[in-house]
């Protein structure tokens, strides 16, 4: 706990089984109460290893729901066991958990709803290996979006990020998309709802095991941000209700 908060870290694994236990080896358990991790059907012994390790709380996909789909599985697990703070950790170790107790103290200690670790603030996305392509197409989208949402950002697609409890049972992450772009409507939610967002320095790995996607869906990714933004844009200006920004019924 943290300042008498609950603290969940969730884990959406996909064929994690090399770094899983890199990774939960440096969460700081001094504050962290409880681990979920949910396995979207790998194909490797990530659920097998994550109860060899001690996470008690794994959940394994009968089928492959996406990105998306297994944050939605997270999130459902983080607000059943009352967590004051929810924080997303991916198993493929491109992040470091050692930020977490950071991370959890500003939502902790009330200044803000939400935290994204983001890899742009400093030079840690360049000098951790993301390649170039994916920096720019990062920082154009980031641009765009800023000036949609109106925003100051310094990057919405970094995959570290924590919730307040207030948020999960807020925003409609239900009805956001099973793909990668559930992350970025996420973002839209928060802001929409009212909410507002921290950020923090991150240094970032890439790495062979490290999970990425390719350039295809990399830019049905980009294409699906666009037009996150821009349903948000239309919302504000009261010319659409898109389902993902109603209320949550939790």
């Amino acid at each position: 706990m943290i300042n008498g908060k609950k603290v969940v870290v969730v884990m959406p694994a996909y064929n994690a089984e090399k770094t899983l236990e890199t990774t939960y080896n440096e969460i700081p358990f001094h504050i962290v109460d409880d681990v979920v991790l949910v396995d979207d059907k790998s194909s490797d012994r990530t659920s097998e290893l994550a109860r060899e390790i001690g996470i008690q709380h794994v959940i394994t996909h009968q089928s492959n729901l996406g990105y998306g789909g297994n944050q939605k599985s997270c999130y459902r697990k983080a607000l059943e066991l009352d967590a004051d703070i929810t924080i997303m950790v991916h198993p493929d170790y491109q992040y470091t958990p050692l930020l977490i107790p950071a991370i959890a103290n500003i939502i902790g200690s009330g200044l803000y709803d939400s935290v994204l670790a983001s890899r742009i603030l400093g030079k840690g996305a360049l000098r951790g290996g993301m390649p170039m392509y994916k920096y720019i197409a990062n920082r154009f989208l980031t641009l765009i979006q800023n000036i949609l949402i109106g925003q100051k950002l310094s990057e919405y697609h970094t995959g570290y990020r924590a919730f307040s409890k207030d948020i999960l049972k807020t925003i409609n992450f239900e009805a956001n998309s099973d793909d990668f772009v559930f992350d970025n409507q996420m973002i839209c939610q928060i802001f929409h709802a009212g909410f507002e967002i921290a950020e923090v320095t991150c240094p970032t790995k890439y790495f062979e095991e490290a999970s990425s996607i390719n350039f295809t869906r990399s830019s049905k990714y980009g294409l699906g941000v666009l037009w996150t933004s821009m349903q948000y844009w239309l919302s504000k200006k009261g010319l659409s209700s898109p389902k993902i920004f109603q209320t949550a019924n939790v």
